[in-house]
């Protein structure tokens, strides 16, 4: 039996490719948001009034689940959290 590699967990759970990239952009962002929340040891309510979300969003976001977020909407969160965001965009690699 082979082994079939996967570049990220995204790329083996999600069912295309552009799932996964998206996800991947997504996971980052939010770990980041995360730790920003965790370092200020902020509670869920605070960390709502801080990001412009209610506290079930923040609930959301620190259970992982990023399908119910847009990237646009980490995106924005990250900001208010005070972290700058940055995309990359290249070529993909021959595989």
């Amino acid at each position: 039996m082979s082994r079939k590699r996967f570049a990220s967990v995204w790329d083996a759970i999600e069912d295309s490719a552009v799932d996964a990239a998206s996800m991947r952009l997504r996971s980052e962002i939010a770990n980041e948001v995360i730790e920003r929340l965790r370092m200020r040891k902020v509670t869920q309510s605070k960390a709502a009034v801080l990001l412009g979300v209610t506290q079930p969003r923040i609930s959301d976001l620190m259970r992982g689940r990023l399908d119910l977020f847009s990237l646009d909407s980490l995106v924005d969160m990250a900001d208010r959290a005070g972290l700058q965001t940055r995309l990359v965009v290249r070529p993909k690699r021959a595989a």
